[in-house]
């Protein structure tokens, strides 16, 4: 089979592609799972590695019935094998033993690639899919050296629990599972680039706040109209694209998707996150259940997941970290819906400015491999984590409240604390903001009681402006440093 020539036109996916090529290459067969959410690009990943050319390639029909997938599939098997007669396949074990058949008659000495696109919804009730998955892979194609099967689909929770995570004949028999991921602000400004848009950074990332770096939803710009007008036309027009994208989003990535939902919806209004404690109690779910709902949620990077400083007993904190969903929840479900130009109409004002400056936090929570390069401190270990101290009673003695959204605890003995602002132009410290700054530190030493060195650490769009007031900044990130490649 002829390799793609021309990889780099696939934007980033270094290591992803670095896995591909590495199966390829193996002394033995491979079952890959390439997973990741909707429209987050995975089979362009592998069409274009392979080129599409495929020794067998099928993709599962959505809400069809087995028998109408059984014929897709059978097609499939006439195209490739280069035969006259479609076969007649009564269940998935006469599917695969045909496929054995045909993969068989293949050249040996070389990997033959099997590409199963959408496998999820192969997966129809009493099909009995999975196992004869099973015994096609540990009856024959295991015990050979020569096949690439690869497997993938959007609906990430089937793909983790009934191929990686599967308790049967399908245990610890995943080679390789590759997850692909949104792309970096780096990844988004190449992409971008390679159609023709001439957007600033900063264009590109107020963009990255309402969509985040989704590939298929970056491939509905319009190079022709700017920036603004691109978010108004996608999200505010009547039927639009990414308007009628969220109906579908959780129900094609999760089986029961009203409970993920509804915890998405919970985050939602708690923008600072909450602990398991919190949520379970909000939403009335519970147990596994609930353990199941956050692990799928975060597996697809709709939620971010981190520890509290200090407070390690009191759980781990969830957020709410998909821009798209942020957005569509906070302008578009929420917009009057018969101003089609509400964004147009509302962009310089104030709530969206306040939106701006949250979401630009999330930016940096999800960019952190790049502000520890622009630290310096790509090889010492480190944990992200947040901090916050309420008072116990309001009384004066007790002190005031502070909150600091990302603390990086070093391995090195300094605790990096970082204020992230969001702003047109260089930020300006101001004489209130210094105090209440520098404020915020001693109420973090005096209540963790640390020894390690702290560090005040500006993220911000500019930098920070000069002024007799910049004397709290000991180091400074910019939006330039969140747009440096990854990996390094």
């Amino acid at each position: 089979m002829a390799m793609n020539k021309d990889k780099q036109k696939i934007i980033g996916r270094e290591a992803e592609k670095a896995e591909l090529k590495r199966c390829m290459e193996s002394d033995r067969s491979e079952f890959v799972i390439v997973y990741g959410r909707r429209r987050v690009g995975k089979t362009f990943l592998v069409d274009r590695y392979f080129n599409g050319e495929y020794d067998f390639s099928f993709v599962g029909r959505n809400n069809q019935a087995m028998s109408k997938q059984l014929r897709a599939f059978a097609k499939s098997l006439k195209k490739y094998a280069h035969i006259e007669k479609q076969p007649v396949l009564k269940d998935w074990f006469d599917a695969f033993d045909a496929l054995e058949e045909y993969l068989e008659t293949l050249d040996e000495g070389r990997k033959k690639v099997v590409f199963i696109d959408e496998m999820p919804w192969i997966d129809t009730p009493q099909s009995e899919f999975v196992e004869a998955l099973e015994g096609f892979w540990n009856a024959w194609g295991a015990r050979r050296s020569d096949i690439v099967l690869i497997a993938s689909g959007s609906a990430s929770s089937w793909m983790m629990d009934k191929l990686v995570n599967n308790p049967g004949g399908l245990h610890a028999r995943i080679t390789n599972n590759i997850y692909v991921r949104p792309f970096t602000l780096r990844e988004t400004e190449d992409y971008l680039n390679s159609r023709g848009f001439a957007w600033s950074r900063y264009q590109i990332l107020q963009l990255y706040m309402s969509m985040g770096g989704i590939p298929f939803y970056l491939s509905l710009l319009n190079n022709n109209k700017t920036m603004v007008e691109n978010i108004n036309h996608l999200f505010f027009r009547r039927n639009s694209e990414l308007r009628t994208e969220f109906d579908e989003l959780y129900t094609a990535i999760f089986s029961n998707s009203g409970n993920y939902l509804e915890i998405v919806k919970i985050l939602y209004n708690h923008k600072e996150g909450m602990t398991y404690t919190d949520i379970q109690k909000a939403s009335g779910i519970s147990g596994g259940r609930l353990t199941t709902v956050l692990k799928n949620l975060e597996r697809c990077d709709f939620i971010l997941s981190y520890s509290q400083f200090g407070n390690h007993s009191k759980g781990t904190v969830y957020r709410l970290a998909d821009f798209y969903t942020l957005f569509y929840m906070k302008f578009v479900a929420s917009a009057d819906s018969k101003d089609e130009e509400w964004w147009l109409h509302n962009y310089n004002s104030r709530s969206v400015s306040s939106w701006q400056g949250r979401t630009f936090e999330l930016v940096c929570l999800t960019h952190l491999p790049q502000i520890r390069r622009r630290l310096g401190i790509n090889g010492i270990s480190t944990s992200a984590s947040t901090w916050r101290y309420i008072p116990r009673t309001n009384v004066e003695e007790d002190g005031k409240g502070a909150q600091i959204d990302l603390v990086i605890d070093r391995g090195d003995q300094t605790i990096n604390l970082c204020e992230m602002k969001f702003s047109t132009e260089e930020y300006i410290i101001t004489s209130d903001y210094e105090t209440k700054v520098r404020q915020r530190i001693g109420i973090f030493r005096e209540k963790t009681k640390t020894r390690k060195a702290l560090v005040s650490t500006f993220i911000t769009t500019f930098g920070v402006a000069n002024g007799v007031h910049k004397g709290i900044v000991d180091n400074e990130v910019t939006m330039d440093d969140l747009f440096a490649q990854y990996p390094f």
